[in-house]
């Protein structure tokens, strides 16, 4: 026998061989060793597993393909059988379960900081506690234990009320306790570093063979087929008359099955299984572990125990526990092995050790207990620590469930719910843009090696780490940079990490801090950056208070209050929508009529056919230029351009596709964000400043708001507009990227005298809430409607023109809205970040999205949706007549309810009116 305490003596450091040119981290290529144990009374491996024939035959054709019989492709075939597509055909190569999902720990913890996390969390268990049972008679294995959160410090626990406060708003259940009553909770924890603890009572554990089996007997009972021992071997793809690739078919070692639909389960192996398809999968494979104890007295009926400053997990098994986390130096699967099934590794100790450690500190019998078995195996991994879902920007009909990074079981129910809606309606129920495939990483990083390994290791390493607000990788760095960059770069600017680009977010006046290569955390043998002043600036961001540099911004902002301020906004998505039917698909494209003259510029939003907003943007219409100019295009027929916030550009680039494959328009989408730049000059002072810089004449009336011309700056020709996104008078400039340092030093020169300085986007933040403007995918998502966020006027209702989502608009406008957007204030200035509970007339009815410090206004200011608890409309009266509290880390704040911008409500300063 072993014992826990021995693994700390016998654990040694791992030296690296020479490094290469790029030091290598530490990885195995070696394939499974002998079997090792997993601590479940039933697996699903047989004997005869390995026979090679099928457990049924494969049919000619079905309406949908799983692949993979893990959590989420049980899951998912499940939730298509239940919602009606009984033609659907799971395969998997061995036996279900047989990949990762047969040795997964199976923790359920019900509170994330995500409100849409946390439903999906809700929902996968509700399918196991109660679903499957009712629809089985069949026991899944769920077991209702509780969960129990660690903190050692402060910062934890505030993260932890952060969480209890969310919890509110969806009926979960959670109490903040102090060590003392942790300790009669838990008698066998050591509380003497406790700061106290979140425990969640009806928390949970899952077995993966009980749940995938009752997964499994539910959909075939709904006329699905699960065949395994069917591996797959082929995709077959054809490219359509307008050149769009779609899956037509699955190629099987027993047959080949025709579809219009793939669904990518394969877990570790879903990046070779993309291959197939030519479709990029941006994961990589790890070996994750645990160990199991022997018999520990007095653990019995104890809660699940995750100690993030300890990084461990202590999940109850039984009369055991098992013990695992997060390592710093985790093992790449370089190798991934395509006949690996029911498959374990062995344990490396040096890696694991300290886990051991933190969990004999929070357990100390620990120390004199034996383990019984250890469990080491695959998972699959992300850039961003999300698992990758939707339909695959590469191939139609080709959609992903996979990259679950050991949340398979947790995440599986609500995922796979999401998976079928969106397979079947061509969308999720749910906001599920955190998760989507076409959204998150740029096309040029998909296929990154070295950028999806950096990113997947800070992502697995900084798991247990405390959630802050403005957090920022140091990993995969530098990879999209705009002109302006190197410039900025000297005047002090902090950078943020967007969809690849580095943006700017505020201004240090300290000096320069470059973002440096990433030193994996001094892990693998790599020497730690020393004197990292990026590092320690992202450092001075770790708190749940106003961070040092608050002033800083406050200044940024009150400049371009009083003054003007330039923000390179050159990141932004810039796209031209061209060609004969232009028009046509611009008309049903936008909800606002952008079908203006030459010079025009319009907000607008993007909608899908629920009547959810898909994006906000503006539309440009513009007359056909040069063939070689990014400026203003060759084109037959109509053109816009279309301006749009850059982590979100890729989003819309697949809306935009989709859409325009589906109505197969004779139009192009053309991409001209990496060829140009792109300056805001906004504040009271901005006309008298560009005004000797721009040859055109910037007075109300030769360029009034909302319209755009090419003129010349500092000798180069750009693309004026005049709008804003602060709440100012302001003018954006669109340039070539070989002119950007030209015309930024002679605005910033001409600015001088004028007290100009430069802004990065944590002013823009503050600025934009505090004059309403609406962020999309913070106050703006695609569950949410143009009504419900105070954007009706940006709807073409008044027109005939059709548009996508109008029937759902019109039907909403004609029932009532149930849910609205609500600017609040706060007279105490404390700081909130979006989660906290909106509390009216002491009841919850929804909870903060977004939210900031308005420095003009000297006030916190929130944006929430809420609803009317007896389910009426909630009208402005209602809103009105409210009295509301904000409930941050469980403590409330009187707050005010804003029916207009509590900043120049009236809208003048935009107009050049002060």
């Amino acid at each position: 026998m072993s014992y826990v305490s021995c693994a700390l003596r016998v654990a040694t450091p791992r030296h690296l061989p020479v490094s290469w040119r790029r030091p290598r981290p530490f990885s195995s290529a070696t394939g499974p060793t002998a079997k090792k144990s997993v601590p479940y009374q039933k697996t699903l491996k047989e004997e005869d597993s390995g026979s090679g024939e099928p457990s049924q035959t494969p049919p000619p054709s079905a309406e949908v393909v799983v692949v993979g019989g893990g959590s989420l492709g049980c899951q998912t075939t499940y939730h298509l059988a239940k919602q009606g597509v009984t033609n659907v055909v799971l395969l998997e190569r061995d036996r279900l379960t047989s990949g990762t999902t047969w040795h997964t720990a199976g923790l359920l913890w019900q509170l994330r900081p995500s409100d849409v996390e946390v439903e999906l969390l809700a929902h996968t268990r509700d399918v196991v506690s109660r679903e499957l049972p009712a629809e089985t008679g069949l026991h899944t294995g769920w077991v209702e234990n509780g969960g129990l959160f660690i903190a050692s410090n402060k910062q934890r626990l505030d993260e932890y009320k952060r969480l209890m406060s969310l919890g509110k708003v969806y009926g979960v259940e959670s109490y903040v306790l102090t060590p003392s009553q942790t300790k009669d909770l838990y008698p066998l924890m050591n509380i003497d570093d406790l700061y106290g603890t979140l425990y969640v009572p009806k928390d949970g554990t899952m077995d993966p063979a009980g749940t995938c089996s009752t997964l499994a007997r539910a959909a075939t009972a709904r006329g699905a087929t699960i065949i395994e021992n069917c591996p797959v071997t082929g995709i077959h793809v054809r490219t359509d008359d307008f050149g769009v690739k779609r899956v037509h078919a699955v190629e099987t070692a027993h047959g080949t099955i025709q579809t219009p639909c793939v669904v990518n389960c394969a877990g570790v192996w879903a990046r070779a299984l993309g291959r197939l398809a030519g479709v990029h999968v941006p994961l990589v494979g790890m070996h994750h572990a645990y160990v199991v104890t022997e018999r520990i007295e007095g653990i019995q009926n104890m809660p699940n125990v995750r100690d993030h400053d300890a990084s461990v997990y202590l999940r109850l098994q039984g009369d055991a526990l098992s013990v695992g986390g997060y390592e710093s130096n985790p093992i790449f699967w370089e190798e991934v092995s395509e006949k690996f099934a029911f498959g374990l590794f062995d344990l490396n100790w040096d890696v694991f050790m300290q886990h051991i450690e933190g969990a004999i500190n929070r357990v100390p019998v620990l120390e004199k207990t034996g383990i019984k078995s250890t469990v080491c195996g695959p998972e699959s991994f992300t850039a961003d620590h999300k698992p990758l879902m939707g339909e695959a920007p590469e191939v139609r009909g080709f959609f992903l469930g996979c990259g679950f990074n050991s949340a398979g079981m947790m995440l599986g129910g609500g995922c796979g719910k999401e998976l079928a809606h969106w397979i079947i309606h061509g969308r999720p129920e749910k906001d599920m843009y955190g998760y989507d495939i076409r959204q998150r990483f740029h096309h040029s990083l998909t296929n990154n090696n070295r950028w999806i390994r950096e990113r997947s290791h800070e992502s697995y390493a900084k798991n247990y780490s405390v959630v802050f607000p403005h957090d920022e990788p140091l990993a995969g760095r530098n990879m999209r940079k705009d002109p302006l960059h190197e410039e900025l770069l000297q005047q002090g600017c902090v950078f943020q990490e967007r969809h690849g680009w580095e943006r700017p977010g505020w201004f240090s006046p300290r000096g320069a801090a470059p973002v440096l290569d990433y030193d994996y955390y001094g892990a693998y043998g790599q020497e730690r950056h020393r004197d990292y002043t990026y590092n320690r600036l992202l450092g001075d961001e770790y708190t749940f208070d106003f961070p040092p540099h608050h002033d800083i911004i406050k200044n940024e902002c009150l400049t371009c209050r009083n003054a003007l301020a330039l923000f390179d906004m050159s990141y932004f998505g810039k796209f031209y929508l061209v060609g004969p039917e232009a028009t046509k698909a611009a008309n049903w494209l936008f909800t606002a009529d952008v079908s203006k003259a030459p010079g025009s510029t319009v907000y607008t939003c993007m909608l899908n056919k629920q009547g959810g907003v898909e994006s906000d943007l503006t539309v440009s219409r513009i007359s056909p230029g040069d063939p070689a100019s990014p400026l203003a295009p060759a084109f037959e027929g109509d053109g816009y351009y279309l301006a749009i916030g850059g982590a979100v550009a890729q989003h819309n680039w697949s809306h935009i596709t989709t859409v325009l494959q589906d109505m197969k328009l004779q139009c192009k989408l053309l991409d001209c964000s990496e060829e140009l730049g792109m300056m805001s000059i906004q504040g009271p002072l901005s006309r008298v400043v560009l005004q000797e810089v721009l040859d055109t004449d910037l007075s109300n009336e030769a360029f009034p708001f909302s319209t755009h011309k090419l003129t010349t700056a500092a000798g180069c020709t750009v693309r004026a507009m005049r709008l804003s996104f602060v709440g100012e008078m302001g003018w954006e400039l669109h340039v070539p990227k070989a002119d950007c340092v030209k015309v930024y030093q002679a605005v910033m020169q001409a600015g001088a005298r004028h007290g100009i300085t430069n802004a990065g986007y944590r002013a823009i933040d503050s600025l934009s809430i505090e004059k309403g403007y609406r962020h999309w995918h913070a106050d703006l998502r695609p569950d949410d409607t143009p009504l419900e966020a105070g954007l009706a006027f940006t709807c073409k209702l008044k027109s005939s023109i059709p548009f996508l989502g109008r029937e759902a608009v019109e039907a909403q406008k004609a029932k009532g809205i149930f849910c609205r957007l609500v600017c609040f204030t706060t007279e105490e200035k404390v700081p909130m970040f979006g989660l906290e509970a909106v509390w009216r007339d002491g009841k919850v009815v929804g909870h903060i999205r977004r939210a900031d410090f308005g420095f003009a206004i000297d006030k916190t200011i929130a944006y929430g949706y809420i609803r009317d608890p007896a389910g009426g409309p909630v009208s402005l009266d209602f809103v009105k007549s409210g009295s509301y509290e904000l409930e941050r880390m469980g403590v409330t704040y009187p707050a005010q309810a804003h029916t207009k911008s509590p900043f120049d409500a009236d809208n003048k300063r935009v107009k050049g009116f002060y």
